[in-house]
């Protein structure tokens, strides 16, 4: 497919940037001005225009601008271009952006100007989040979607803020490190967030055009010492070792055959999920001692007769191989069919058309030619031991279903379990039985009684926050965790509950250590450290 017209090809100009975040600013371009637009239009008019706009329909969205006023009316131009992608007059558009001017912005990749006109030909939109450094805001360039191109996406597609770049960025630890490693970058948001806690980012792609998007957002929001690096999966790196490396690499499993687009963005040129085996295997190499890499994945379940090749064990055992510790969380599995309608809707390709008829069978073929059961969502962290110390973490688990209270993203919670599984991983029994324990504010207890019975059926730990979990506690694990507050020794504990359900000590302990183990890593219950 032809590259779309307008793409950023110029000579990235640091001026012109510095012009139009200055216009940007002066407009109000930013997440709260225009959910306040939305709001005064789901008043006028029942409907509320961000949520339609989320389901791909923007005319609520155009009509709520119909109703702005004059002091608004730079805002609406800057909304209607380039988040909604209609075109303006020109003359608005000069005024919208006084500082940048209609000209340059055509010479930046933003507009095709085309008599009074201008056509939109990029996605700029404000972005706003809070990490463990404050909030922040920022604007993010891309290339237009679906809704703006009418069509299927052209497979040089940069893609701009996306769900999963905003769980990936969610998820990332906040920790201050000295070099961090953004392992396809696409439009530079993954580095541009570990930007705030490094001294010093590489970011690296295989797509030109990514790159340019890429150093157009770092310097419209003035963040400076990032090296954008052309190249695929570890090859820009040469021999270099890094404390961070963050990746929402092209994980899609896509048929490779003549007739289905392969998206720089999404799609890494290997079969089935050789990717995220390539980039999982190859973070050992360029890790540092102690060094933890993060990224987002699928794997494959594949059927070999009676026997079911489990995809959350095989991505656990490309890490094992490669000696490094890791924490594999799978948060969805998809059947083939519904994994193939998602990715070929995603790339604007509408059911009910011979065009999504053909690569829907396009890719069933490919999963069934390696016997593909189902594929697997998830998050993986991974970490390289310290010099001289055998790997000791090694956690792979399925956590579907929604998650807790997470306002701000998950990177808090996995700090802390992450820390909290390491001391409890290092203590032996005796050590254990001397660790102090208080249970997590969020855990409340779900008991569940057959009508007039006296004792409980079953009895659930819910978690409030982090991934959401629910243990099945039995009676032993239920009375421990609500007598854990942080005053006595675990191993007092049990053996106080022990003598009260008239059971073996040493049975009981046999039985809840691994599970306050699990539980501790989990979050569920805290060390109490003096």
């Amino acid at each position: 497919m032809s590259t779309p017209a307008g793409h950023p090809d110029h000579t990235h100009d640091d001026e012109a940037a510095k012009a139009l975040a200055g216009d940007l600013d002066a407009a109000g371009y930013t997440v709260a001005a225009i959910e306040s637009l939305w709001e005064r239009g789901a008043a006028e008019t029942s409907t509320h225009p961000g949520a339609a706009l989320r389901r791909g329909h923007r005319v609520p969205a155009l009509r709520a601008l119909a109703h702005v006023g004059a002091d608004e009316r730079s805002l609406a131009t800057l909304v209607r271009c380039f988040l909604l992608g209609v075109p303006v007059a020109s003359v608005d558009l000069a005024a919208a952006l006084p500082g940048l001017g209609a000209a340059r912005a055509e010479a930046l990749g933003m507009v095709r100007l085309e008599g009074d006109q201008a056509v939109p030909v990029m996605d700029l939109r404000p972005y706003a989040f809070t990490d463990a450094a404050g909030s922040g805001e920022w604007w993010i360039a891309s290339d237009p979607g679906e809704m703006t191109t009418g069509g299927a996406l052209p497979e040089e597609y940069v893609l701009g803020v996306g769900g999963a770049s905003m769980t990936l960025s969610g998820l990332l630890l906040q920790r201050p490190t000295a070099t961090a490693f953004d392992l396809g970058t696409g439009c530079g948001i993954q580095a541009m967030h570990a930007s705030r806690f490094s001294d010093r980012v590489i970011a690296s792609d295989i797509s030109a055009r990514a790159l340019r998007f890429a150093r157009l957002n770092a310097a419209l929001n003035g963040i400076d010492g990032i090296d954008f690096r052309l190249g695929s999966l570890y090859e820009p790196l040469g021999g270099e070792q890094v404390d961070r490396i963050v990746s929402n690499p092209p994980f899609v499993i896509t048929p490779r055959r003549d007739g289905v687009p392969a998206y720089d963005y999404r799609d890494g040129g290997l079969v089935g999920d050789a990717i995220v085996e390539a980039v999982v295997g190859g973070a050992a190499g360029h890790l540092a001692p102690g060094g933890i890499a993060q990224l987002l994945g699928n794997w494959e379940y594949r059927r070999a007769g009676d026997d079911l090749a489990d995809g959350l064990e095989r991505v656990a055992g490309w890490a094992a191989e490669a000696g490094l510790e890791y924490w594999i969380v799978e948060r969805e599995r998809q059947d083939p069919s519904e994994y193939a309608v998602t990715w070929i809707r995603d790339g604007g390709t509408r059911p009910g058309t011979p065009e999504f008829e053909a690569l829907h069978g396009a890719w069933l073929e490919d999963f069934a030619a390696r016997a593909v059961e189902s594929v697997g969502f998830g998050y993986v962290l991974l970490r390289r031991p310290a010099d001289g110390r055998a790997p000791a973490l090694g956690r792979a688990e399925r956590l579907h279903g929604p998650l807790g209270d997470v306002s701000g993203g998950l990177a808090a919670h996995l700090e802390a379990c992450l820390a909290a599984a390491d001391l409890v991983g290092a203590l032996d029994d005796g050590a254990l039985r001397a660790l102090r324990l208080a249970v997590a504010g969020d855990v409340t207890e779900e008991r569940h009684h057959w009508p007039g019975a006296e004792q409980p059926t079953v009895i659930l730990l819910r978690q409030g926050g982090g991934f959401g979990r629910v243990v099945d506690a039995g009676t032993g694990l239920a009375a421990l965790v609500g007598a854990a507050d942080g005053e006595l020794p675990l191993g007092v504990l049990v053996d106080a509950i022990a003598d009260l359900l008239e059971v073996d000590r040493g049975e009981l302990w046999d039985e809840l250590a691994p599970a306050t183990r699990e539980l501790v890593a989990g979050g569920m219950l805290r060390p109490v450290v003096d």
